[in-house]
This record gives C-alpha cells, structure tokens and sequence, in this order.
C-alpha cells in the first residue's frame, strides 16, 4: 500500500477512535468482497453488453410491461441470497456494538448489513428480502421469487409479486430517506464508502457534512473528493481491516 494511504488510513482510525456519532453511507463497493458485482466500474453490470441497457430493465415501466424478462434478469444478477458479509460489514456492526456507530445508510438492497449484525440501517433502494402482492398486499420473502420460474404470483389471490426495490422511475420511501437525513444530521463523523457518488438524492449527503469531518474511502476518484476531509483511494476492506474497533464496554 502506497505511504501516503498508510498515513491516511492512519488520520482515519484517529478520528473513528474520538468520534460517538459515525454515520456510514455505502455503496455497491462495500458488497463487492462479497461476490456481487457492482454497476459502474470495470466488469460491472453496466459494463456487460445485451440487448437491453440495465436501467431499462429495472424500471418501472419495463416491469410493468415486460413482467417475465423483468425477473429473468433480476433472478440472474441481483438475488445473491448465499452471499455472506465481508470485513466492511462486520467491522460497521462492531462500532454499532461498541456505540460509536449511529446508523448504516445504504444504496444496496442485499441484506448483508443487517446479516452482519447491524441494527440501524436505512436502506435507500429497498431490500430484496422483501416482496408483496400488488393485489393484496400479502408478503413474501425472496425464496418465492426463486422458487418459480416466469412472473412469481401470490398463492392468496394471484396477483404479481413485486419485489420492494426501488426501480428506475420510482420514488425512494419517503420515511427511509427522512430517518437516514436525520441520522446523517446527527453525526459528528461522516464516513462514505463504496460509491461513485453519481446518484441523488444518496449523493446529496456528500454535500451536507458542513464542517463535521468526511472520509470518503472509494477505488476511484469521485466528483466530490474536493469536499472531503480525507479521501482515499484504496480497496474499503483493506481500509476497514486498519480500523480498530472498540467492544462495548471498553
């Protein structure tokens, strides 16, 4: 690891050491360790040429329209239901234990924070772990959605199952977003990780840290490592491996 890393990883463990009000916000990077693919970098689903474009597919219209290729597409490259947490997600569950952590504000909708051990997460875009029937509201879990082939129907009354992910064209969940804005408001630690920072309103919280410290830890540069108070450029469990946790009680 580059020196200049070193000491940047180094100025990062101090400030998580004397900070009581972390707020991470997370991106598809943080799940890549885990074996999901992200969307935007080298070997990413936008990078992976078909016939249709991504956003195309997971909008709301398109699932509207075109139920069954909707869920061929999302059964191959968004359900990754053995996926197991990797050193980011364990690591933000141990400062939530140990109380210097607040909340996990997350863009991914794969379960592996709360599957580390988090309690406090917002989840932007929803989580595949949760579906309901359009028609009756019924719920189900993500092994109904795996468990049939074509459009997966609800056994009380037959209407389609929609997962409840946020789709191109839809609004976030307007109470998810207000809880993430006010635990971001109380932080006294900014931490963002594993994003590009190229979609709003989850890039917005970049803008609002004030004078509060930012890390921002992401492989490439972003359009908004100007506003940083740190921003590295290295692997995220590689960083999150060099910070120390503390156990509750200590």
């Amino acid at each position: 690891m580059h020196p200049i890393v070193e000491q940047q990883i180094e100025r990062l463990a101090d400030y998580v050491r004397q900070s009581r009000r972390i707020v991470f916000l997370g991106g598809a990077g943080v799940s890549t360790a885990s074996g999901i693919p992200d969307f935007r970098s080298a070997g990413g689903l936008y990078g992976v040429k078909g016939a249709l474009p991504p956003e195309q597919i997971l909008s709301h219209s398109f699932f509207a329209a075109y139920p069954e290729e909707f869920f061929n597409y999302y059964r191959t490259n968004l359900l990754h239901l053995d996926a197991q947490p990797n050193a980011v997600h364990k690591k933000l569950a141990e400062l939530e234990r140990a109380g210097k952590l607040l909340a996990v504000i997350t863009q991914n909708i794969d379960g592996l924070h709360q599957k580390a051990g988090s309690r406090t997460v917002y989840e932007l875009h929803g989580s595949v772990y949760r579906n309901r029937c359009l028609r009756c509201g019924r719920k189900y879990g993500p092994e109904v959605i795996l468990s049939v082939s074509g459009v997966p129907r609800c056994a009380d009354c037959g209407g389609v199952l929609k997962p409840e992910v946020t789709l191109y064209e839809e609004m976030l969940d307007a109470a998810t977003l207000r809880g993430a804005e006010q635990a971001w408001a109380q932080a006294d630690l900014c931490l963002i990780g594993g994003t590009s920072l190229a979609v709003y309103p989850a890039a917005g919280f970049a803008l609002q840290c004030g004078d509060r410290p930012c890390i921002l830890i992401n492989r490439t540069p972003t359009a908004f490592d100007d506003l940083a108070t740190l921003a590295i450029h290295a692997d995220l469990g590689e960083v999150f491996s060099q910070i120390g946790g503390e156990e509750e009680g200590e």
